[in-house]
């Protein structure tokens, strides 16, 4: 126990509590009542949660002493039960906390009550409900008082002991309510229970949330003890009571972990001491030996503490009388003839779990730890415990849980063979793990036991320590596989059920570790102790598919590779990246994942299926590509070029050239409306069936005009295929017959006006007569006269057009703007027409000196021109505002040297700036600050996001508005004043 405080403490609660009443001789507490009983028939009742007592005389009418024989509380506090003795026998009364007069249970008259059992389950402050009261002379009654009605509701007799009549000492009642009623569990004590033993019983309860938990009787021969168990028992009153009958045996299964405190363990000399009365806690016994108290540990049986009382020296020589508890409040008192102490419980259960342990009762043990050091010497104890008995998997499930500060180190000390990966400090007795002599593999199986427990109790946040143990453990998992290998050469044949179990097990150990396991570190571990399989599957759990698809393509497994390909967390560029050597492995199974498979683009599986096409095929072969990419033009209505000019390719390798006719005549156009019709290059379907000898797709004259329409993006070559067309067309139709040289000629209409007769010409033969072209020329020169027309009216258009505008620059050059005489600048407000001075002359007035440069804009505003660069300055952009400056300083340096010539004060030798080169300047400046109205155009919008208070003014505008004490006022002091609600 921890020696450095104390478990129970006495303080002294009231010296003279019998308030000249007498003397103490009995005593009972509940709820932080205490009521005791005198030498003189007073009860005294304290109420310390309310502050107060009360004291009600029992002797009213009777003659002679009477002393208070037994006192009784219940739980609450509320209710108490009194017996008196004197001359006249015996009398027993019954108060309520709020009653000033006791009322006398005239039916219990001369018997005199030693023991009560509160039906603590179901009394209330205003209803005792069924009490059971205890006789001297063996007999059991039930009482029933409601505070209410003033008296007992009933007093009924219940059982008497017969054969053997003795009194009741103590007596205790449980009750549950079932479903079929209430269920009653009283347990009485009387000097011979169990047992033939003379002398003196007390029967205590150690009560937990209104539940009998433990018992104790101090009999003759010792404390008998143990736990109580209610659930499993349904009886009567009168079966139980037999249960203490000596001659019955006893059936006491509602009885656990029964034991018998010898007294002499308390003595310390060769006579036995026994104990005058006692209390039960929790944990301990308080037993009252002479005037002192020995606690007891209930579990060790060993005395911890002896407590002492402070007594007065009139009260010493008698001793202290008797111990009492109250159970609701948790509290224990002792008293002697005058005085009540109270003995406070200071957590007794704190050191428990070393009790337990010492006991080696590991799981109570546990249950009492409060903290991770009392965990882990539990763990240690029990993980010592295995290694005496080479339980070394046992043991290594303890020291997994012990809360080591590096466990790494520790479970290198379980196998000292095996090169650990840390070397911090241990508990020595770790270093007996690796030396006990055990096989290595036993040992090793252990260390691995060991590591995953360890895992298991680790914090997420531990991640170093994590990562560190799961990759040891998955090195101890190759190594046991490697041994069961070598071990047994079947193992490789997947025989043997050890190894398919570790197997199993590894498997679903990187699984569960695929977060924490460093990839390289683990793939490397892997791959030197060659398991391929569990790369690949450690592969896969990583999402590195890459080498997980290598691998099976290296073993020729096409329809694994294709099924991981198929997984929608697989990046689809894998699919490119495989797609030749899948291919080349099975093209059946891989056309067939190609269809399966969504949002895969055909044009980047071209190189896989022109490799697979390069390479030779049978001729009944069916050729997995061309399915493919018919699949692809057909089905999917794909319009990439590239596919269609490869199935156009394959098409025309083919001997049977009919496959290769109908995809040049299909229409392939599901786009938008006028769309394409199809999606081939005709340049390359041309060149490729020239190459290929494919003649009659490239002669057929139908064939060869659809092919030539295709051509849409470039005239020169849509109108060079035709011309071949007509070639072919012309010489097909020479000959003598004035007939065959028409159907040539007509075939010029199927050209679209693209082709006109001087264009065939040179096709006909030199004898053909010009009576047969006479038609076609006509149309032809009707054409020309068409086209020479229209180009006439167009020029006469533009003639038009640029006589207008001529005009309009002449008369833009002729427009004025009147301005009012009171016209204001927009920017400074002042009047644009005003010069050096104004001289008032009547109604008019006389302009004296010159008048300032000004702009005027269409939409009316006016402006300085000074004026107007400042405000444009400060308004536009940085680049813009200096580009303006830079343009007005170079204008004020020419007119200075304008002026200094005209002054004479120029050189002969210096020159005088050009009038050009002066306009160019003011030219530019009117386009940088009028080329629109600041206050109309873009400027005023661009304002729109400049702030009220540009930063040069923010100085300035802030003194502004600072508020100045006046200067008669400097000392007046503000005062708060009141505001009328």
């Amino acid at each position: 126990m921890d020696q450095g405080r104390q478990v129970f403490t006495v303080d002294l609660l009231e010296r003279y509590a019998a308030k000249g009443r007498g003397v103490i001789t009995c005593m009972a507490a509940g709820n932080d009542v205490i009521v005791i009983g005198t030498s003189r028939g007073w009860v005294i009742r304290h109420d310390f949660g309310l502050g107060n007592s009360s004291e009600i005389d029992l002797t009213v009418g009777r003659p002679g002493d009477q002393s208070i024989h037994r006192v009784f509380v219940d739980p609450g506090g509320s209710h108490c039960i009194a017996t008196v003795v004197g001359p006249g026998g015996a009398e027993t009364f019954y108060t309520h906390a709020k009653w000033n007069k006791p009322r006398i249970l005239s039916k219990l008259k001369g018997l005199v009550v030693n023991a009560v059992a509160w039906n603590k389950q179901q009394i209330t402050e205003g209803s005792t409900k069924e009490v059971i009261l205890g006789t001297e002379n063996g007999q059991l009654h039930e009482l029933y008082v409601d505070e209410k009605d003033k008296k007992e509701k009933y007093i009924k007799f219940l059982y008497e002991l017969r054969e053997l009549s003795e009194a009741f000492m103590g007596l205790q009642m449980e009750t549950a309510t079932i479903i079929n009623g209430t269920r009653y569990y009283v347990m009485a004590v009387t000097p011979t229970r169990l047992y033939s033993f003379t002398g003196f019983g007390e029967l205590h309860f150690f009560i937990k949330q209104r539940r009998a938990v433990h018992f104790a009787w101090l009999s003759g021969a010792g404390i008998y003890h143990g736990g109580l168990n209610f659930g499993g028992q349904q009886r009567n009153l009168f079966t139980f009571l037999s249960l203490f009958d000596s001659s019955s045996g006893g059936n006491e299964n509602f009885i656990e972990n029964k034991a018998l405190l010898d007294y002499s363990k308390l003595s310390e000399g060769a006579e036995v001491v026994k104990p005058s009365s006692m209390a039960l806690s929790e944990f301990h016994f308080l037993l009252l030996l002479g005037n002192k108290v020995k606690v007891v540990n209930r579990i060790s049986e060993n005395i911890i503490e002896e407590l002492q009382f402070d007594q007065t020296s009139d009260s010493a020589s008698q001793g202290i009388i008797g111990l009492c508890s109250d159970a609701t409040a948790g509290l224990f008192y002792a008293y002697d003839q005058n005085s009540i102490f109270q003995v406070s419980i200071n957590d007794e259960g704190r050191d428990m779990w070393k009790v337990y342990l010492d006991m080696n009762e590991y799981a109570a043990a546990l249950a009492n730890c409060r903290d991770p050091f009392q965990r882990d010497q539990v763990y240690l104890v029990q993980a010592e415990a295995a290694f005496s008995s080479r339980d070394y998997f046992r043991a290594a499930s303890f020291y997994a849980k012990f809360d080591a500060p590096n466990p790494v180190l520790e479970a290198s000390l379980l196998a000292p063979e095996i090169p650990a990966m840390a070397l911090p400090s241990t508990p020595p007795d770790l270093l007996t793990v690796g030396r006990s002599g055990s096989p290595r593999t036993t040992v090793v199986d252990a260390l691995r036991t060991f590591l995953l427990r360890k895992l298991d109790n680790l914090e997420k946040s531990d991640k170093c320590q994590i990562t560190m143990i799961s990759t040891w453990a998955t090195e101890l998992y190759l190594d046991k596989i490697n041994r069961l290998l070598l071990e047994d050469d079947s193992a490789s044949e997947n025989s043997n059920l050890e190894y398919q179990s570790i197997i199993k097990e590894f498997r679903a150990f990187l699984s569960d570790s695929k977060d924490v396991l460093d990839e390289t570190t683990t793939m490397k571990l892997l791959e030197s102790y060659g398991r391929v399989e569990e790369l690949v599957y450690f592969a896969s759990l990583e999402g590195h598919y890459e080498i997980v698809v290598h691998h099976y393509i290296q073993q020729g497994e096409s329809k694994k590779a294709l099924e991981v390909l198929q997984k929608p967390d697989v990046p689809i560029d894998l699919q490119y990246k495989f797609a030749p050597d899948l291919i080349a492995l099975d093209a059946y199974e891989t056309v067939e994942s190609w269809m399966a498979t969504k949002n895969l683009n055909p044009r980047k599986l071209i190189p896989a299926m022109m490799r697979y096409s390069s390479e030779p095929h049978a001729k009944n072969e069916t050729h997995e590509v061309i399915k493919y990419l018919e699949y692809c033009v057909h089905r999917l209505h794909n319009e990439d070029p590239g596919v269609h000019n490869l199935l156009l390719s394959l098409y025309a390798k083919q001997e049977d050239d009919s496959s290769l006719l109908r995809f040049l005549q299909c229409k392939f156009g599901k786009g938008p409306e006028n769309g394409p019709e199809f999606f081939y290059d005709p340049k390359y379907a041309l060149r490729l069936c020239l190459k290929e000898k494919r003649m009659r797709a490239c002669v057929d004259s139908e064939l060869a005009m659809a092919e030539a329409d295709k051509v849409e993006d470039d005239e020169d070559l849509r109108k060079k295929l035709w011309l071949m067309i007509a070639k072919h067309v012309v010489e097909q139709e020479k000959g003598t017959k004035r007939e065959n040289i028409r159907k040539a000629i007509a075939f010029l209409k199927e050209t679209d006006g693209l082709l006109k007769i001087e264009d065939i010409l040179p096709f006909f033969p030199d004898f053909a007569l010009i009576d047969d072209f006479k038609e076609a020329i006509c149309s032809s020169l009707e054409d020309y006269n068409k086209q020479i027309e229209q180009l006439k009216e167009e020029m006469n258009d533009a003639t038009r057009g640029a006589d207008n505008i001529r005009n309009d620059i002449s008369a833009l050059a002729q427009r004025c703007t009147i301005i009012d005489r009171d016209e204001e600048c927009g920017v400074c407000r002042r009047k644009i027409l005003a010069v050096g001075r104004d001289v008032g002359m009547g109604r008019g007035f006389t302009l004296v000196g010159q008048m300032a440069p000004f702009y005027i804009f269409p939409c009316g505003h006016a402006f300085h021109a000074q004026c107007l660069i400042a405000h444009v300055t400060r308004c536009t952009v940085d680049s813009q505002a200096e580009y303006i400056l830079d343009l007005q300083k170079q204008l004020t340096l020419m007119g200075s040297e304008t002026k200094r010539e005209s002054n004479g004060t120029l050189s002969p030798e210096e020159s005088i700036p050009s009038v050009t080169t002066v306009d160019k300047l003011r030219s530019q400046l009117d386009d940088a600050i009028a080329s629109e109205c600041p206050f109309c155009g873009d400027l005023m919008i661009r304002e729109i996001s400049l702030p009220f208070i540009h930063p040069e003014e923010e100085q300035h505008v802030l003194r502004s508005w600072e508020i100045k004490p006046s200067a008669g006022n400097q000392n007046q002091r503000n005062m708060s004043l009141p505001i009328s609600a």
